[in-house]
């Protein structure tokens, strides 16, 4: 199943960013860059970006597209309603199920009360839904137990899990079922966007850059990629995939969601981030509870770095490309002679992959300035997010390096700002500050998951050449 073809109608769409060289045989593009060469015959068939499956072959063309991330899928058909239910795990939040369950008309819902102060009641007959059970854990055992508890009592093929704190739009379901019209796909999960009005600075961030909001971008899911991972506050999966890994693992009570993901890609199966679809969720917008938030998430990373080797390191390139962003970094003219040598370097090997391409010369120049560009910026994050304590200890040391640091920092976070572009979203000052606060946070929680697990794992960069 994990490698069956894809049905005939079922359409791929290139990826627009994506360019396309020699006659439509070299496409080169996707998060991060790669180039995929096509025989002549494949490349006559994706025609004007598209190609529609109809055979063996286009089905081979096309999930080899997929699978580069230089194409999007078009599904043709969904499952039906019937074929999905829903579980609600929830604690302590019995408005927020009220609400969501108004706006899941026709489905059949298992909502799992795990230790509740005050058990949860629900009215079936106030809902119009296909069929309600409630479940309840005495004891809270997380929310991972609590999907699992659910899970069981599903008889449907598909499962969509809805945290108690998200509203879906109209449609969600609908778009994000099309995809599993490709069999061998087992998650598919939709954009989560900011519930209501922004009404704070702290807000506005939150709607712009949540965690949980995983960008514009429709987008396979694997690590290194753009998007790695998908939340479990909204996502559907396939039944027999999930019974396939045993669930979630109730051992984790956080970054249980993306240990499932690889774990799934591990086993073969693809999985879907389809921002078209949309949920809304509440997100904290008290300052305790959004820091506190995000020093939670980043205690998992040292449990998935275990688990999941090579997948969550900090910073991953090449040595010689790590040594000019640090060059760089010191504002220096050796950094500057540094990251132009670099580029030339870069661009010539480059070149040489190019060899037999048309406009060689352009796309390795536009690819060594972005990816120097790229790797610079990484290890900027990285010494004010995964390693600011070890930063820290260094600023107070150094004037030099605490006078850098600074002014990484606040160019950093601006650029972001004018990158982001939202006019929605908090003024220049506001979006620097919660940007840092946000890494200090997280970083905080990741050395607190190392010094709990007695890994460093999860703070070894990944080097290569």
């Amino acid at each position: 199943m994990h490698n069956a073809r894809l049905p005939d109608g079922f359409g791929v769409r290139v990826e627009p960013t994506a360019v396309t060289l020699s006659g439509g045989t070299v496409l080169v593009g996707g998060v991060p860059k790669r180039m995929l060469r096509l025989a002549p015959a494949a490349a006559e068939m994706i025609g004007e970006g598209y190609l529609r499956v109809t055979d063996a072959r286009t089905a081979g063309v096309a999930r080899t597209l997929l699978d580069s991330g230089l194409a999007h899928p078009r599904p043709m058909s969904t499952p039906s309603v019937t074929d999905i239910s829903v579980v609600i795990p929830v604690r302590n939040n019995a408005a927020g199920v009220d609400r969501l369950l108004r706006h899941l008309r026709g489905l059949r819902v298992v909502v799992v009360d795990d230790g509740s102060d005050v058990p949860l009641t629900l009215d079936e007959s106030a809902y119009c839904l296909a069929g309600l059970t409630v479940v309840r854990h005495e004891r809270s055992r997380g929310p991972a137990a609590a999907r699992n508890t659910g899970f069981a009592r599903v008889e449907q093929d598909f499962v969509a899990f809805l945290d108690s704190d998200v509203v879906p739009r109209r449609g969600w379901l609908e778009v994000v079922s099309s995809h599993f019209s490709d069999p061998t796909v087992a998650m598919v999960a939709p954009r989560i966007v900011g519930y209501g009005p922004a009404h704070s600075q702290l807000a506005r961030y939150e709607q712009m850059c949540s965690s949980l909001d995983l960008g514009r971008h429709e987008s396979m899911v694997r690590p290194g990629g753009r998007v790695p991972y998908v939340p479990s506050a909204a996502v559907v999966v396939r039944a027999a995939a999930l019974r396939e890994q045993g669930g979630f693992d109730e051992s984790m009570h956080v970054g249980e969601d993306v240990d499932l993901c690889w774990r799934m890609q591990d086993a073969g199966w693809r999985l879907r981030y389809e921002p078209v679809a949309t949920v809304e969720h509440e997100h904290r917008i008290r300052i305790g509870a959004w820091f506190s938030r995000r020093v939670f998430y980043g205690t998992s990373t040292a449990t998935l770095a275990a688990r999941h080797p090579g997948k969550v390191p900090p910073i991953a390139m090449s040595r010689s490309l790590l040594a000019t962003a640090i060059l760089v970094l010191t504002l220096s003219k050796v950094g500057l002679v540094a990251a132009a040598a670099s580029m030339v370097f870069v661009f010539t090997r480059l070149r040489s992959t190019f060899a037999d391409v048309e406009g060689r010369d352009r796309l390795a120049a536009q690819l060594a300035v972005t990816g120097v560009a790229s790797a610079i910026r990484r290890v900027a994050i990285a010494l004010v997010r995964e390693y600011w304590p070890a930063t820290l200890l260094a600023m107070l040391l150094s004037t030099r390096v605490r006078n850098t640091v600074v002014t990484i920092a606040i160019v950093e976070g601006l650029v972001d700002w004018f990158e982001r572009n939202d006019p929605m979203g908090p003024g220049p000052i506001s979006h620097l500050l919660y940007r840092r606060l946000a890494d200090l946070a997280y970083g905080a929680g990741l050395w607190q998951g190392v010094i709990a697990e007695r890994d460093t794992r999860a703070l070894r960069p990944i080097l290569q050449g």
